[in-house]
């Protein structure tokens, strides 16, 4: 065991969940809170990760839902892409402007002149997408004096709260995503041009199963999720409304304070998030590598 690496013992969240910490030999992984989320020290992600690294992030990722990677060192764009390739194909958003060179990195900017910041609403990445991301990874590498803090909430713990008979109900529903809204003009400030695309649109099971846990989660979020189809628009309104207030409860969340170069890497299927824009007319920079999802089922 290298010297960094520690064995932590094992954590149960609200709903049961347990979470082992021991048997990491590459990496030391501490519990970020009770219910949610983990700290990774002992690896320098501006060098890479080897293969033994990576499947013991991978592990800790699925485990825990979202990874914070602590001091850490600014991660030259072709290794973030590279450790992004890692997990799968990576993911083309539909709407945001990407760095010069790196059409795989989304620049996460918000300045005194900006009309508006990434992520201010409770959201998973995407979800109007057909095949939504996996994962995202971004690493904040301009920050604030203080603020700019984000937002995790467990949507595997909205799920399992929920009673009985309303999960029975719920399974057999879906929700439409739509990004219409939310991306036109949205980036117009940062020189994108938008006039006669099209955003897209998918339906999803209001229960997702993850791939890789095997347990479900509630997957709406009242950033994209406008209406559920099998349902009349007023019962629809109703339901999402109370879904959207339950998957948001403080409960369920944990609040990420950034340091600069951290590393945070989430996983949609499972989470969601929101940044906390508290910091204007400050700076907040940092580069994002976003993971390719499969069609949720």
């Amino acid at each position: 065991m290298s010297d960094s690496a520690k064995a932590h013992g094992a954590v149960i969240g609200r709903t049961g969940g347990r979470r082992d910490f021991s048997g990491y030999r590459l990496i030391e992984v501490r519990p970020f809170a009770p219910n949610l989320g983990a700290e990774i020290r002992g690896v320098t992600l501006a060098d890479g990760l080897s293969e033994a690294q990576f499947a013991e992030v991978h592990r800790a990722f699925v485990e825990n839902q979202v990874i914070f990677f602590k001091d850490q060192k600014p991660i030259p764009p072709e290794v973030h892409i590279a450790i992004g390739r890692m997990f799968g194909e990576l993911h083309a958003h539909p709407a945001a402007p990407h760095m010069e060179g790196h059409p795989e990195i989304f620049v996460i900017h918000a300045h005194a002149g900006s009309r508006i910041a990434n992520g201010e609403f409770w959201h998973s990445d995407v979800s109007c997408d057909a095949e939504p991301p996996l994962g995202t990874m971004l690493q904040i590498q301009v920050m604030p004096d203080c603020g700019g803090d984000t937002m995790f909430a467990d949507s595997y713990a909205a799920w399992e709260t929920l009673s009985p008979p309303l999960r029975v109900m719920l399974e057999g529903l879906t929700a439409r995503h739509e990004g219409e809204h939310v991306y036109r003009g949205r980036y117009a400030e940062r020189g994108v041009e938008d006039a006669g695309r099209t955003y897209p649109v998918a339906v999803h099971p209001i229960a997702r199963t993850h791939p890789e846990s095997g347990r479900k989660a509630l997957y709406v979020n009242r950033t994209f999720t406008t209406r559920i189809p099998e349902l009349s628009p007023a019962e629809s309104d109703a339901l999402l409304g109370f879904l959207f207030d339950h998957a948001e409860r403080v409960e369920f969340q944990i609040r990420f304070r950034w340091s600069v170069n951290d590393m945070a890497f989430w996983d949609n299927r499972c989470v969601m998030h929101r940044s906390i824009w508290d910091y204007w007319p400050a700076e907040r920079r940092g580069n994002r590598v976003t993971i390719k999802g499969e069609r949720p089922v």
